[in-house]
């Protein structure tokens, strides 16, 4: 008996072992706001993850109800790092965050670049009983995740003047906001003794896959806007290219460089699924040769 205790017990300390290993693991996670900040609603609403119990190491497909925005932290290693940083803002049409092919699946691939990746969990306006909106919660979000990643760039390794953003279909609408809605620093919190405020919400770069925003958002680019690299599938995804088309001809009036890919076919969704050999499923290639054309994939 005492032999089966023993057993039990050391089976219990590996399983326990092995947990505390897959936590440890777990990219850092790091919340946008302090507790009890005036921005934040919700405290006691519960986060919705497809799978609903996502158990260690499993990958999470998607996630609703968001009332405690964050970053989730990816850094490449130390060796392969190049400095620069891309703020990854899944799409999910403001109900949902597609968390796993268009957050985790490209954070993955941006630290294969040597670029870290921070994942934004930002707030829905689709959700229930809750009055975020797209161009109130959501955009201060991103701006606050900018601020967050420029106050530790240091920390994290990355060059305070290389920090982008990364948005797919709904995330493009907040990438593209970003780019053309930002301060030098919070105007408001210059005197504030919170660092995070003080600094500038503008990203260095944008990228926008398979855009779409509402269409009354106003999406005039001015001059100071970051160049962006813009993407979509075409005639099947016909919504989402004319808003790729319509925000990149902003920019190019407006005399910010920009790229511009627009396939022939591809639907929309998938991030960088393979999507059987078809050219829209190398844009991230394209994207990959447009920052190494804005000098960010070298050694600083």
């Amino acid at each position: 008996m005492r032999f089966w205790r023993m057993c039990w017990s050391a089976s219990l300390l590996l399983l326990l072992a092995v947990a505390n290993a897959e936590a440890a693991d777990a990219p850092p996670v790091v919340f946008l706001w302090p507790a009890g900040a005036a921005t934040l609603q919700g405290a006691g609403e519960k986060e919705a993850t497809t799978p609903a119990e996502v158990k260690p190491g499993e990958r999470i497909n998607s996630i609703r109800n968001v009332h405690n925005p964050s970053i989730e932290v990816w850094l490449p290693p130390a060796e392969k790092s190049v400095g620069t940083a891309v703020i990854v803002a899944p799409g999910g049409g403001h109900r949902q965050l597609v968390w796993g092919s268009e957050g985790t699946d490209i954070a993955k691939w941006l630290n294969e670049q040597g670029v870290a990746a921070f994942i934004l969990k930002y707030r829905l306006a689709f959700t229930p009983n809750f009055n975020y909106t797209v161009e109130g919660e959501a955009l201060q979000d991103t701006q606050r995740a900018i601020r967050i990643v420029r106050s530790r760039a240091k920390e994290w390794g990355v060059q305070p003047n290389r920090i982008g953003v990364l948005g797919f279909s709904a995330g493009g609408a907040l990438a593209a906001l970003a780019d053309i809605r930002f301060d030098r620093a919070n105007r408001d919190a210059v005197d504030a003794a919170d660092p995070i405020d003080k600094q500038s919400c503008r990203p260095d770069f944008v990228g926008l896959v398979y855009p779409g925003w509402a269409p009354q958002m106003d999406i005039k680019a001015p001059s100071s806007a970051a160049p962006a690299f813009l993407t979509s599938a075409g005639l099947d995804d016909k919504s989402h290219a004319v808003q790729t088309v319509a925000f990149y001809n902003s920019l190019f009036a407006a005399g910010v460089q920009a790229d511009l890919h627009i396939y022939a076919h591809g639907g929309h969704g998938g991030a960088i699924k393979p999507r059987d050999g078809i050219p829209f499923g190398t844009w991230h290639l394209r994207f990959k040769d447009w920052m190494g054309d804005l000098g960010i994939l070298k050694q600083p």
